[in-house]
């Protein structure tokens, strides 16, 4: 059923006919179906243009069904229509198809939601947005757009100012399956020790969770769905794919280390420190990885001279790039042996940004480390919770003891150390738990 005969239903109010919501028959068929939190809890229904950004395979396309179904139950025939991105050729068809939905939008319906799927498909799509923004057209239509061009995911904002309307917030990032999420739904699924396991090898994409459940691996269609979308994303950015391939490689060889621009470059054949930065950033756009950016011992100031560390927070690019090229718990076992201190940490720093991210900040694909000549803490960052107090986190991989960190309480003095480790304690200037324990806390 085409995007024009599904329209025609939808302004007829009809939602039941076989073919409509391709995307939610196919739940149906799949073992388990996961409630996405990404921030907003549900649609306004004040006119404005909302950008919902986030990776392939995530659950996009069908949440958008799900919302254009809701919307048609809840505010009568015609108050939801639907343009698919991938299907224009351009910004002039684009703009004409927002043109004819707004149109036929009944006079009846006072909440109006235009839905366009995979808008950054279209190259200068902000073109065709900010011309029915101008002349009025989407001036009583609340316009959703998805998306997954990296280019649009941390700077898609910058493209409409002042024409996003009066709505309290427009840009939210799609994120994966949540720990917390995943093990609810998939307790009957895998043996308690291995979910975990379980949730690094599957990335909280539903599409991958679902194969593990049914087929005991990955299928390697879900791995090439997910390189195919960082390299196109590269090749979109006019970028090598080799290159690329060299610095992924450099993240798992050296993940948990500072790494300057001089040593990626160098060690992957880059020309220079600007060109190292600039396949960085792909990733950095994509929400494959975080740049943790060292603070200045005494003043908590960022130093973006010296080197960050770079964390993979999309856990999915493990059974795409590992070179072990893990595809079963089995797989992932004899990794988490050998790496657990470095997947650990990644697994932390995947928990704040997808904090940060549900929170609404700007850039949640940067957090912040502290070294100094004797010590180290791998993550600081400021929660709402904190009241703009900084939060001083410490990943161990195995068991842990408050006197190892006693240097802590001299060297911030009012401050409290979270440890996440094996062991569990509290004491006045630190608390430690568990990987899994922060993994199950809700968004602080």
């Amino acid at each position: 059923m085409n995007v024009n005969e599904r329209n025609a239903l939808f302004l007829k109010g009809i939602t039941d006919t076989r073919d409509l919501f391709p995307k939610l028959e196919s739940l149906s068929a799949v073992t388990v179906v996961f409630d996405m939190d990404f921030g907003l809890s549900s649609i306004p229904t004040e006119p404005g243009i909302m950008m919902l950004r986030g990776g392939r395979q995530l659950g996009k396309s069908t949440w958008m069904e799900q919302q254009i179904k809701s919307a048609l139950k809840a505010h009568g025939a015609g108050a939801a229509l639907f343009i698919n991105g991938d299907e224009l050729d351009g910004v002039e068809s684009l703009y004409q198809k927002i043109r004819d939905c707004c149109s036929l939008f009944p006079v009846s319906v006072k909440n109006r939601r235009l839905f366009i799927d995979e808008i950054t498909s279209v190259s200068g799509w902000e073109k065709a947005l900010k011309r029915a923004a101008d002349e009025g057209i989407v001036k009583n239509v609340l316009v959703i757009t998805t998306g997954s061009k990296s280019t649009d995911l941390r700077r898609g904002t910058e493209r409409l100012p002042g024409r996003k309307g009066k709505l309290s917030r427009t840009a939210y990032r799609f994120l994966p399956v949540g720990f917390a999420e995943f093990e609810r739904k998939t307790k009957e699924h895998f043996k308690e020790e291995d979910t975990i396991l379980a949730y690094i090898l599957t990335g909280g994409s539903p599409v991958a969770i679902n194969e593990l459940i049914e087929h005991g691996f990955i299928p390697e269609y879900v791995v090439e769905l997910a390189r195919d979308w960082i390299f196109g994303e590269t090749q979109f950015q006019n970028r090598s794919i080799e290159l690329q391939k060299r610095f992924i490689q450099l993240l798992f060889k050296h993940g948990g280390l500072p790494l300057s621009q001089s040593s990626i470059a160098r060690e992957t054949g880059m020309a220079n420190n600007t060109v190292a930065h600039g396949y960085a950033e792909v990733l950095k756009d994509l929400g494959c990885i975080s740049e943790s950016i060292p603070l200045e011992a005494n003043h908590l100031r960022s130093v973006s001279r010296k080197a960050s560390k770079f964390h993979v927070i999309f856990p999915l690019m493990i059974a795409a790039f590992h070179p072990s090229r893990p595809r079963s718990i089995e797989n992932m076992k004899k990794i988490w042996e050998v790496e657990k201190g470095k997947l650990a940490e990644w697994l932390v720093a995947g928990k704040l940004w997808r904090e940060s991210a549900i929170a609404g900040d700007d850039a949640p694909e940067n957090q912040y480390y502290w070294k100094n000549k004797n010590h180290e803490i791998d993550f600081i960052t400021y929660s709402s919770s904190s009241s703009g107090r900084p939060e001083f986190i410490e990943v161990k991989a195995g068991k842990s003891d408050a006197a190892e960190f006693l240097w802590f309480r001299d060297v911030f003095p009012e401050q409290k150390l979270k440890i996440i480790s094996e062991s569990e304690y509290e004491n006045a200037f630190s608390s430690s738990e568990s990987l899994v324990t922060l993994l199950r806390s809700k968004t602080r």
